[in-house]
């Protein structure tokens, strides 16, 4: 257990940030989620718009340092090569 003033602040310091982390890791589930029941509804247009809302926030999440660059990078990549599949089928 922390003993200093120091590492009793640190440890509430952490415990903060990990709610903050937590919340925002949620968030970026939640606007992917969205991209992939619109893939599985068949519905293009409704993919292509939850993508283009996901997007920023997989960004903003390597910014705030809950993703690696190359973890959301990979995501998108995924996801936007889905939708686009998906809207070549419906034309």
């Amino acid at each position: 257990m922390a003993n200093s003033e120091q590492s009793k602040k640190r440890a509430r310091q952490a415990e903060t940030r990990y709610g903050v982390n937590k919340a925002r890791r949620s968030r970026i589930r939640t606007y992917v989620r969205k991209v992939e029941e619109a893939l599985a509804s068949g519905d293009a247009a409704a993919a292509a718009e939850a993508l283009k809302n996901a997007q920023p926030e997989l960004a903003r999440g390597v910014t705030k340092g809950v993703l690696h660059k190359n973890t959301a990078s990979r995501k998108v990549s995924r996801l936007a090569s889905r939708v686009k599949t998906l809207a070549a089928a419906k034309a």
